[in-house]
Formats: structure tokens, sequence, C-alpha cells
């Protein structure tokens, strides 16, 4: 299905926007979701440890699956032949893959040899095995795939990169965006840009204009999602890029899953995020609650969390959140997801995996209710005040 983002209200005080992604089949059947969105990642063609029918419970709209490892698992043409991802997984909303190109960037060894102009060489991580990943490969495996929106392969420079490195990578990652479009062919899949550019203004302003230049059916912020990156380099790189963005596609955070974030890059102009922390979280027993905590070292805002493998949940009879709607805040109690967490129970990650999808699900139909009512600012600052 072919995606088009109507903008149906701008927050009068921010630059938060309130709208709807719109996806049509070759048939003329419509599906439509609000955003601003957060997406479920399930890399593997699974959102880990929960099925279809739980993952839809958690009201989402677009969830993700991974190309590069489904590329080597079970491969894009098992994929092909079971009727295209939406079949395979048993999914029937929207899917996004990326391209790759995140994974095999950090599995190139040495990046000014293995990254050339007509691809990335790389190992496999499952047995060693060499691998070589195009721009038109990366678009091919996609197109088989059969999501509804594929990513363009780009280049993911370091966070440590020069401005040197950056210009040039930017450049190959216009001549590849340009390549993969050629590629395209499946009429039924959109085809998303990704802007790059580091924490510069200047590379941020021109790539965003290029990759415009070139007209996809959305457009990805990247390069703000790698480990060492300082939360104010992230927000500049959003206000550095978004100004320079249509505003009648879609804006896509690529990798930030951080309630903070989330909050902080809506209000910058940000419609959709991506990450895939609420589970990553779930499986090493952390749960997602209402709140703000402050970094000691960095004094970076961010998302608040227990952890439920602390002996004081051992009897404490309360749901993870008492407002909560979400199967697991419904039906379980802290000392229950205590047991099973220390009993490296599987039900214990469904459960908080539940619950950390549906926090910040949850908090994005906040965001949209404040946005319709021009208060984006009001909730921003009442979302701090639980610090």
């Amino acid at each position: 299905m072919r995606v088009q983002y109507q903008l149906i209200h701008q927050d009068k005080n921010t630059g938060a926007r309130y709208g709807k992604l719109i996806f049509a089949d070759k048939d003329g059947n419509t599906q439509e979701y609000e955003t601003p969105m957060f997406m479920p990642v399930g890399t593997q063609a699974t959102v880990k440890t929960l099925s279809p029918e739980q993952v839809k419970a958690t009201n989402p709209g677009i969830i993700l699956a991974n190309t590069y490892h489904l590329w080597l698992r079970p491969g894009e043409d098992v994929v092909e032949k079971a009727g295209g991802l939406h079949a395979f997984m048993n999914w029937h909303g929207p899917i996004l893959t990326d391209s790759g190109g995140y994974q095999v960037f950090s599995l190139a060894h040495n990046k000014k040899k293995d990254i050339t102009e007509e691809g990335v060489h790389f190992k496999s991580e499952l047995d060693g095995s060499k691998l070589f990943l195009t721009p038109e490969k990366s678009i091919e495996i996609q197109n088989k795939l059969d999501s509804d929106i594929a990513m363009s392969f780009d280049e993911c420079p370091p966070a440590t990169a020069d401005k040197r490195y950056l210009k040039n990578s930017i450049e190959r990652t216009l001549r590849w965006a340009e390549r993969g479009k050629k590629a395209h062919q499946n009429e039924n899949q959109s085809l998303f840009g990704i802007v790059q550019g580091g924490p510069y203004e200047d590379l941020r302003k021109w790539s965003a204009e290029e990759t415009v230049k070139l007209g996809f059916d959305g457009y990805a912020v990247g390069g703000v999602a790698n480990d060492d990156e300082e939360k104010d380099a992230m927000y500049k790189a959003v206000e550095y890029s978004v100004p320079y963005l249509p505003e009648d596609k879609v804006r896509y955070l690529m990798g930030v899953g951080e309630p903070v974030d989330l909050v902080e890059c809506v209000k910058r102009g940000i419609d959709i995020f991506d990450c895939v922390s609420p589970t990553r979280l779930a499986r090493h027993g952390n749960a997602l609650i209402k709140g703000v905590k402050i970094d000691p070292k960095t004094g970076d805002k961010k998302e608040n969390r227990i952890n439920l493998k602390n002996a004081r949940f051992t009897e404490d009879f309360t749901p993870l959140e008492n407002n909560c709607d979400c199967y697991t805040c419904k039906n379980y109690t802290k000392a229950y997801l205590h047991h099973l967490v220390k009993c490296d129970e599987a039900f214990g990650k469904t459960l908080l995996s539940i619950h950390n999808i549906r926090f910040l699900i949850r908090l994005t139909e906040k965001m949209r209710e404040a946005i319709k009512n021009d208060r984006y600012q009001e909730f921003v600052d009442e979302f701090f005040g639980d610090e």
C-alpha cells in the first residue's frame, strides 16, 4: 500500500503536528493511522516475545522489520514465496522495513576499505561469510519482502566522524538514494529518503534539500540514535533538518524511543518513531513508568523505569501503573512480575513488553490530544514536571 501524509493540525505554540498516514492499496482500499506514532520493532518478522494479537492489543499503527536480518534468515525469496511479510508473519497492518544499513555499517571492519562507491563489504554475523550489500540489492530485498514502506540505503557514519567525512558521506548517500529509487520496482510500496549530516546545521540543511529534490514518499532523519549521542546534539540535528522537509510528507526519526525524546522531538516537528528499547528493557526485567530521571553524569533527562528484579517488589501487590490500560496492568501485580523475572520465565518478558510498548503508544495518544487542543507546550511542561 502506498502511503500519504495528511497534516490536520499544527500546535499554534510549537512545531508539533497532528496528522494521519493514509495507506491505499491497488484496489483503492484505505487504512488510516494517526500521528504522532510510535512503531514497535519486529526485527526478525516478530516483535520479540509477543504474538501478533498481543501486539495489536497495544493499538499500534506501523511495525518494523529488519531487512538485513531477514536477508540472512530466512532469505527474501522465502518470504516472497510465503506471500510477503504480511502473510509470513500474520500481520495485517502496515510494515516498514529499514534498509539494513545500520547493521551493515556496524559490521564493516575497515570503514575506508569496506565502504565503496558500489556498496559495503562485510562479514555475516552468523557464519563469518563475506557479504556485499548495494543500494540496488537493499531495495530488491525490500521489494520482495513487500513491506508497505521501504527505506533508502544510506551510509551510517559514526557519531565521531568529522565534517569532511560527513560531507563525503552525504554525497555518497545521495547517489545511493538516486540509485535505489531507480531500482525500486514495487508499485505498491512507498520509498522514504534519509537525511544525514551529523551535528552540523549546514550539512543537515544541504542533505535535506538535496534528498527532497529526489522526491520520496516520506523522509527520515538519521544518524541520531548512536549510543554515545548526546541528547542536545540529537535535538539540534532534528531542528536543523525538519525546516527543509515538506509539510505534506511524514517525518520519521529513526531508532529513537525514550519517552523524553519522543516528547521533545514531536515538539520539533517529528511524526513517527521506532526503537527496540521497550522489548529490550522488558527482557532485562525493566518497566517504563511515569516520570523523568536525571542522569547524574550528563544532566540529561531520561525515561523513568523500575527493575522488577528488585527485592522491594516481592510483596508489592499493585500494578505497574494504576492508570495504565494495558493487559499487564489490568491483570497482574508487581509481586507476580517480580516472581516471573527472578525465575527467568518467558511470560514475564511478554507481560513487561506489552506494558512498555503500550506505555509509549499511550504517550503518543496523549500527545495527539494536546496538539489538537493547542496545548502541547503545557503537555511538555506537565511531563517534565513529574520528574
